[in-house]
């Protein structure tokens, strides 16, 4: 809250301080006008009468105090206006997201039951005037595979992440879940079935409850078990009020990798099919780290996971590897057959990091 209020006092102060500039560089042009009239009445006193120089002086004494008025007020108008404009194309210039839920295309009981993923010639790009950031991708996961998505920066890794979540719509293809086509249901039907875990953790100000279980469909002893499985009973327990502890703003009372263990138990108790995670790890320590991808294997073993990984020893024991350049799959297969590939991108990006030969690699795991 106080970051907030600091950003808005600091973009107040800048905009009294040009009014303010503003304001004087006009005084001082009124000054001169003013000054300039006076000098002429004087240098022309045997040719101006007293009356026509007091009436020029009070004509110019009075416009120079209007003018400046006039163009102060002209510059707050059209910084007023832009908050109008901005209003105005956020209710009627953007376009607004697919329905929420769409009854007729729900599917009947628990979905996805199994997990399974197919991409099918997925491009995208983020505004039509803009080009593709993902070139006709097409996979296939099976239920329950665990998956690491490799690349370079740029490579498309959370573009591809997006396109299950619909967070932008494809240009062209498809994405099936279960063989459900997902651009076929509600928003909510889709995103509630699927657990993300972020880079940035994302809490609320609140109780520790709320932000773990923010719509109260859990039992305080799921809580419980859940926090067990993410390896933090023991840090909420030592708090003086357990899951009612207060949390801060953006849970600044929490260092990055408690918050970012917060997110993995809000995960463990939707308890999904399907887990995202978004270089979740890159921010925490290696401890950390271990903790959460321990945690992922135990806790998610019969649910389809990918993972955007930093860190690439956090994924080598994974199912499969699926590597991206420019928006493109380049590589999809087994860590340890890519590693034995010559030429291969992802043994390339293992040998950065000192790793050479696939003996080396599982003894990260």
């Amino acid at each position: 809250m106080y970051r907030f209020l600091d950003k808005h006092s600091s973009a107040l102060l800048v905009f009294r301080l040009s009014n303010r500039w503003f304001t004087f560089r006009m005084d001082v042009m009124a000054m001169l006008v003013t000054l300039a009239v006076t000098i002429i009445c004087v240098f022309t006193k045997g040719m101006v009468s007293t009356a026509l120089a007091g009436l020029a002086l009070s004509t110019v004494n009075g416009v120079c105090v209007f003018i400046p008025f006039l163009m102060r007020m002209k510059s707050e108008f059209q910084s007023r206006i832009t908050s109008v404009e901005r209003i105005i194309e956020y209710a009627y210039g953007l376009s607004s997201e697919a329905p929420r839920e769409i009854p007729e295309t729900r599917p009947a009981g628990p979905w996805p039951k199994n997990g399974s993923i197919d991409l099918r010639e997925v491009q995208l790009r983020y505004r039509p005037d803009l080009p593709l950031v993902l070139h006709g991708i097409t996979a296939s996961i099976n239920a329950g595979e665990k998956i690491g998505i490799v690349g370079r920066t740029g490579a498309g890794k959370s573009s591809l992440i997006s396109t299950l979540l619909r967070i932008c719509e494809l240009d062209s293809g498809s994405v099936l879940i279960d063989g459900v086509d997902i651009s076929t249901l509600g928003l909510h039907t889709l995103r509630s079935s699927i657990s993300v875990i972020p880079q940035d953790p994302v809490l609320f100000q609140g109780s520790l409850r709320y932000n773990l279980d923010p719509f109260d469909v859990h039992s305080d002893d799921a809580v419980w078990q859940a926090l067990e499985q993410s390896h933090l009973k023991v840090v909420v327990q030592r708090q003086e009020h357990g899951l009612m502890s207060k949390v801060e703003a953006a849970g600044e009372n929490f260092s990055v990798g408690e918050r970012q263990l917060i997110c993995l138990t809000r995960a463990l108790l939707r308890n999904s099919k399907i887990l995202l995670l978004d270089e979740a790890t890159a921010s925490v320590d290696v401890e950390t780290d271990h903790l959460i991808q321990a945690t992922i294997r135990e806790a998610f073993k019969n649910s389809t996971v990918l993972t955007i990984a930093h860190r690439l020893n956090t994924v080598t024991n994974y199912d499969r590897i699926m590597v991206l350049d420019a928006g493109r799959v380049k590589e999809f297969d087994t860590p340890t057959v890519l590693m034995s590939t010559e030429r291969s991108l992802f043994r390339e990006m293992m040998s950065a990091t000192g790793v050479t030969s696939v003996e080396q690699m599982l003894a990260l795991t």
